[in-house]
């Protein structure tokens, strides 16, 4: 039986600090014009969710008073409570009052994955929000545990590569510059 190999990150699976920038002043520009897919894309950015447990979000799911996000874990992973800036929890809930109906966005994923095509900065995959959500993450905290809990991860190996590449870039950047 064949061990297998680890997942690891490079700089085409995340959004680089220039990219991330970029994409969130275009998301600023457009956050009145395109409400509903505006919020979607910086929910992605801001919980680290993936995308299908986005697209699964009702409006219990907010929590008012704490101004958080649950998000229900997939593939295995558990649920967690993630606090959201305060701008960004006022204009969800802004829109959660406008729609109709208990789940808050009523897109399909292929069609959530036109959205990012259309907003992201460089071509990178829609699953890149969730890993510059972790690495922003972990650069902030150097906390591994929070960041296992923010992406309700099971098992602490899933997000060792985070620490990994982060601690990898910042020594070879030690050594060689």
């Amino acid at each position: 039986m064949t061990k297998r190999q680890r997942y690891s990150l490079n700089k085409t699976k995340y959004l680089l600090e220039p990219e991330a920038e970029l994409l969130e002043q275009t998301l600023t520009r457009f956050a009145e014009k395109d409400r509903r897919n505006v919020l979607l894309i910086e929910l992605a950015l801001r919980t680290g969710a993936r995308a299908q447990e986005l697209l699964n979000l009702n409006r219990s799911d907010l929590n008012a008073f704490e101004e958080t996000v649950l998000i229900r874990g997939l593939k295995g992973s558990s649920d967690r409570e993630i606090p959201l800036p305060r701008a960004l929890f006022q204009r969800l809930m802004e829109f959660v009052k406008i729609i109709d109906q208990e789940k808050i966005f009523d897109v399909t994923y292929n069609r959530f994955r036109d959205i990012w095509v259309v907003y992201r900065p460089v071509p990178k995959k829609l699953h890149a929000l969730r890993h510059t959500f972790a690495i922003r993450l972990f650069k902030k905290t150097k906390d591994l545990r929070l960041v296992q809990m923010a992406l309700g991860h099971r098992n602490i190996t899933n997000t060792m590569v985070y620490a990994d590449y982060v601690y990898s870039q910042s020594e070879l950047r030690k050594l060689i510059l």
